[in-house]
Formats: structure tokens, sequence, C-alpha cells
């Protein structure tokens, strides 16, 4: 944990509470822009409680240096609450107001832990999954590197699951992960909606094949055999009713993705 705040008093008192919350254990304080940049690229803390105003730099300063994706997980200390809204552009986990209420720190650093606990399982989860996905790729013949996957590993609860891929219906995106509709249930995968079509879609443009996936809009991604009506919505738009009941409505900019399925068959 690395404090970084220009006010002598406020570091204090962040420390004094961190030393207050089991398993919290302060690194380092920082007082500006250069010193946090140092620390935090040298150090590399798990998390930074980040004053917003430092002077005459800013927090936004000190993440540009870093770099978005080498940030650890940040939580913004600001006496202005119209910081939020950026904060959460950069990727902060959560925002506390100053002065600091314990609780509402002891809130903020409970968020970050249960983010970690994410971001660990989903790595667990790209390691079963790839695994899973070079075990189907094995054999004397292989006809495709990169065969549809039987199963996806996915999040259930605080377990890891594993979801056949012929049971899900539809999946959408969900901030930083997408969520996946099977049935009655849905689950999470740490991933994007390009890279699960990618490893789902199994069709040519416009010609899905059986138990491929077709992009109906930017944010979802369907199963051909979970659909079971389409009806016109609109202009280039259809409305898809889907086995589990779910009613889509797709996007008249992947209108191509659709014409393979509209074709009466015979």
């Amino acid at each position: 944990m690395l404090i970084v705040d220009d006010e002598p008093l406020a570091r204090r008192g962040l420390r004094r509470e961190l030393e207050r919350i089991p398993g919290m254990v302060c690194a380092g304080e920082c007082r500006g822009r250069d010193e946090a940049v140092t620390a935090i690229v040298e150090q590399r803390p798990d998390v930074v409680l980040l004053d917003v105003q430092l002077g005459r730099a800013n927090a936004f300063e000190i993440i540009e240096q870093v770099g978005v994706g080498a940030m650890p997980f940040v939580v913004f200390v600001t006496a202005y609450d119209r910081h939020a809204l950026r904060a959460f552009e950069v990727n902060a986990i959560d925002y506390v107001l100053k002065p600091v209420d314990p609780d509402r720190l002891r809130e903020a650093l409970e968020r970050v832990a249960r983010q970690r606990t994410l971001e660990q399982s989903a790595s667990l989860a790209d390691r079963l999954e790839q695994l899973l996905t070079e075990r189907a790729s094995a054999g004397p013949l292989p006809v495709d590197p990169k065969p549809l996957p039987d199963r996806l590993v996915v999040h259930d609860g605080a377990r890891l699951a594993f979801v056949e891929v012929g049971s899900i219906d539809w999946i959408e995106a969900y901030g930083n992960y997408v969520r996946v509709h099977a049935g009655l249930r849905h689950y999470l995968v740490r991933t994007t909606m390009t890279r699960m079509a990618q490893r789902l879609g199994g069709q040519v443009r416009g010609a899905p094949g059986p138990g491929a996936f077709v992009r109906i809009r930017r944010t979802a991604l369907v199963n051909v055999r979970a659909i079971v009506t389409v009806e016109r919505y609109g202009k280039g738009m259809f409305t898809l009713r889907l086995r589990n009941g779910a009613q889509l409505v797709s996007s008249r900019y992947h209108q191509t993705d659709l014409n393979g399925l509209l074709r009466p068959s015979g």
C-alpha cells in the first residue's frame, strides 16, 4: 500500500487508519508527482491511496506517466466529488472524500480486495481455458488449429465452473467482463466481446455454421441454435426470441451477420 498526498497531516491520518485494518501494510508515503511515479514503478505496490490534487500537479498526471495499464489498484482520496467521474474513467476502484471517514476507507479497501480476487480468478480461468483449447486441438489430424471449445471456464459466485458451449443461449458485454446466459443462469467471464466473438464465432460472415454464434449487435453474441424465431423490427433490425425466453433486438449494423439465418431452407 502506497500513500500519495502532499499534506503531512493527511498522510499521517491515512497511515493511522491503515494500521487499524488487519492485513494492511503501508509500504511508504509520497508527497508529489515525481516521487510517486518513481515509487510506483520501483516498488510496484498493490494499491495506491492517491490524492487528486498534489500542489501544482495532480493524480491524473501520475497515471499518464506510469500508464493506465501499469498502475496498481487506485483509490482516490479527494476533497471534491467532482473528480469522481474522471476517477472511474482511469479505472480507479473507488474514491474517498476528505475528511476521510474510517468506515468509508475500509469499504473502499474491501472493494479492492474483492477486485484482486476476481482478477486472480480470471487469470486462473484464462489458464484453464487455454488448457482446454489445447486439449481439444490435440490429435493426429487436427482439422482446425482453433476449434470451437466444448466448454468455457466461468465465474459462478466465488467458484470457477465449466459451462458447455452448446448450453449457452447468448452473451452480453458487462463492463470489463462478458455475461454468459445459459438457460435461467448467468455467469461472468473476464474477457471482451471481440475476443469472445473470435473464439465462438465459427462461421463465415453471413453464413453461420452448426453450433456457431452470431454477433447481433456490438454488445450481444447469440448462439444460432438458441434462436427460436426472428421477426422484423425496423429497417435492418430484427427481434430474436431465444429458447430461454429472452428477446433481443439486433442492430442494423450487424444485419449482414444475420442474413444466413433469414434464408428459408429447402
